[in-house]
């Protein structure tokens, strides 16, 4: 793993629950501003994606991107779930 890739999940694994943030939003929190792409990439080789919790990470125009365990219908449920979780802890 880069260092940089280290940075990367760090910054999303403070993402809170029930909430989303860009890939540019990360990038520019890992120290690379003008390395969103990169971000996508990384979080696509994500190994452990209920422990670091990619689905979190959304394109800038709000559209969810992709999510490569199983796709933008369980990225989508999975942000909606969260956010059900997080109303009842409220």
């Amino acid at each position: 793993m880069t260092p940089f890739a280290l940075k990367v999940y760090k910054v999303v694994l403070r993402i809170p629950l029930g909430e989303v943030r860009t890939y540019k939003w990360v990038a520019q929190r890992a120290g690379s501003p003008r390395a969103y792409r990169a971000v996508g990439t990384i979080l696509k080789r994500n190994r452990y994606p209920l422990i670091i919790p990619c689905h979190r990470v959304v394109k800038s125009d709000k559209d969810i991107g992709n999510y490569s365990f199983g796709g933008k219908p369980m990225k989508q449920k999975l942000i909606n779930l969260e956010r059900q979780i997080k109303q009842l802890m409220v």
